[in-house]
């Protein structure tokens, strides 16, 4: 298959799986909240990664479905909260209004607690062999030492102002982390050796610096309505971005390094490890 191909091979199994996810018996309006925001489509760029990471050593993609389901409830619940009043403010979210504005403020809080909790009950319901080494590289990469550590620091940077230091530990946990998480999750399932999980871990890293200066740059060059969401908001906020600190060429020029450096980190040579570098090539897409 070539890279289009596969992306939606993957993406296909991920959507299946995300119908049935969110179970019949969850009470309305928080099922009707949860689902509302899980299925509202998006790239599946996390699920995605870790299925591509897991058919570099595994053919058999079924093991590996139920975590990747709970990697994209977790990515959910992350936007679901980051569009809140008391977060970002955001009242449009993939072209169509926020989780807090179709169902209110209380719901979205309640729709996130629900899809975090369901994305490890998910994992742990799912018996793979290592099924707990997979939820811990998850849990230790979305929590308070990663994606919420990020968040913490982007909020406090509005009011202190930012610096390089600041800024890339934003980039690194708000961003990177939840980029890093599934390929590593995919790998650990798969059984692979420390030498792979390392250059996945670097990979990780990597197009996770990367994708987040590339939304810094889309903030101020992008298109709403290609992008589904308002624009213009980080300056607006006096948030601390690659673009603030550095302006919009050097992003330009530091986000095609970090890309590159993401592609140079896997040194498989496994048709889905190929698919992994062409990804990482292809982010710049966005602002070329």
């Amino acid at each position: 298959m070539n890279y289009n191909d596969q992306y939606a091979y993957y993406r296909r199994a991920v959507e299946e799986t995300l119908r049935c996810a969110v179970p019949a018996d969850v009470p309305n309006p928080l099922g009707d909240a949860m689902r509302y925001s899980l299925l509202a489509g998006g790239k599946r760029l996390r699920p995605v990664l870790l299925l591509a990471a897991y058919a570099i050593l595994q053919r058999d993609l079924t093991p590996a479905l139920p975590f990747a389901a709970a990697v994209e409830m977790v990515h959910t619940y992350s936007l679901i909260h980051d569009d809140l009043p008391a977060m970002d403010n955001d009242d449009l979210r993939r072209g169509r209004p926020t989780c807090h504005k179709a169902y209110g403020e209380g719901m979205a809080v309640l729709a996130g607690d629900g899809l975090l909790s369901l994305a490890f009950e998910t994992m742990a319901q799912s018996r793979h062999p290592r099924a707990f080494a997979a939820l811990g590289e998850l849990a230790a990469r979305c929590g308070t030492r990663g994606m919420v550590a990020g968040q913490c620091v982007d909020l406090t940077a509005e009011e202190t102002g930012g610096n390089a230091e600041l800024l890339r530990y934003i980039h690194l946990h708000k961003t990177a982390d939840l980029l890093t998480a599934p390929l590593a999750m995919g790998l650990t399932l798969a059984g692979a050796g420390e030498d792979l999980l390392a250059q996945a871990r670097e990979y990780g890293k990597n197009l996770g610096i990367a994708f987040q200066i590339i939304d810094d740059i889309l903030d101020v060059t992008g298109d709403e309505a290609t992008l589904g969401k308002h624009t213009g908001k980080d300056a607006q906020e006096h948030k601390c971005t690659w673009v603030s600190l550095y302006g919009l060429d050097q992003a330009r020029k530091d986000a095609k390094t970090y890309t590159e450096r993401a592609a140079d980190s896997i040194k498989n040579d496994e048709n889905a490890a190929i698919f992994l570098k062409t990804l990482a090539q292809r982010a710049l897409v966005r602002v070329q």
